[in-house]
């Protein structure tokens, strides 16, 4: 089943998080089109209008630009709402380790407000992005719900912090709550510029403008590469996840396992560029290896991914090559 078959009451409001973003804005654009009625929030901070703009003149959409970091904020954008899928975040390891603080305030600070606003607001349910980091310098593959390790970057705590406020609040306030652990999500809308760019988009753009990319370390480091529509089915189908199963977290992958260096060529190939890469230096934070089990999501709420890395990077070097 995909996420296009999962249904909801029609009078459901639907609150996106960081709305603007990558994955907010695919998120949106999904529900949207499904004829449910939609409200963006965004400070656009790291989310951009452009990616939400075209829905900005359908009826069932709303874009509120406000801060998470705003509690009144939060609360008015709630109002009324009966699922709350919370993208709101700020991501990349590497930039968290150069502004901590930051990362403490939109992160934990902002998904908090987030949850009390709804608890507040009597919201049914509250999906919110975590992260595969938060397994940190474990070794265990592939990573299982209950086997984490230190984590290693400001960032991944946040989502660890998040995680945690998530448990607390099922089981103090009733609020059901599911995080959901992000495995290297990839697709239409990325964003390929800047420093703290995702691998694949900035290596589709850098070889589509023949320039050099550079691998951070051996580019033997391992991902569960996960397409973007399969994040979507995740979070619609959380939002039908039985409350018993609220205050968890949830791996979301492909269950796969993909070499950067592998995909690398792969991108050289499909692209019709002979360019060999730069190596560069090992990025502080970073795990080496990501695989996700996927069983808790399916058992939990029918998980299914529907698209595996080769399926969906097609579909991604497609978009961007129409849209670059």
């Amino acid at each position: 089943m995909s996420y296009q078959d999962v249904i909801f009451e029609k009078d459901s409001v639907f609150l996106v998080g960081g709305g603007a973003g990558f994955i907010g804005s695919n998120i949106c654009e999904a529900l949207v089109n499904m004829g449910y009625t939609v409200r963006c929030l965004d400070n656009l901070s790291t989310g951009k209008f452009e990616n939400i703009e075209h829905l900005t003149k359908c009826n069932n959409f709303t874009f509120i630009e406000g801060d998470i970091r705003d509690f009144d904020t939060c609360l008015e954008a709630t109002k009324d709402v009966t699922y709350v899928l919370n993208q709101a975040a700020w991501g990349s390891v590497p930039r968290s380790i150069e502004m901590p603080l930051l990362y403490e305030e939109i992160n934990i600070r902002g998904t908090l407000n987030m949850m009390e606003a709804s608890r507040q607001n009597g919201v049914k349910k509250f999906v919110y992005a975590s992260s595969s980091s938060v397994y940190g310098d474990s070794t265990v593959l592939p990573k299982k719900e209950g086997q984490e390790g230190k984590v290693i970057s400001p960032y991944a705590l946040t989502k660890k912090v998040d995680e945690e406020y998530g448990r607390l609040y099922k089981e103090l306030y009733g609020l059901d709550t599911y995080a959901l652990r992000y495995f290297n999500v990839f697709g239409r809308r990325q964003d390929p510029n800047g420093m703290y760019a995702a691998v694949i988009p900035k290596f589709i753009k850098q070889l589509l403008n023949d320039e050099v990319p550079t691998i951070n370390g051996d580019g033997k480091q391992s991902r569960d590469f996960t397409y973007i529509d399969n994040v979507i089915e995740a979070n619609l189908k959380a939002c039908k996840a039985p409350s018993d199963a609220a205050g968890e977290a949830f791996n979301i992958g492909a269950g796969g396992r993909e070499f950067l260096i592998d995909i690398y060529y792969n991108l050289c190939e499909a692209l019709e560029k002979k360019v060999e890469p730069n190596f560069g230096p090992n990025r502080k934070g970073d795990v080496r290896d990501s695989n996700a089990d996927i069983s808790k999501a399916r058992e939990a709420f029918g998980y299914n991914p529907e698209y595996d890395f080769k399926k969906g990077i097609e579909l991604a070097i497609e978009w961007y090559k129409e849209n670059l």
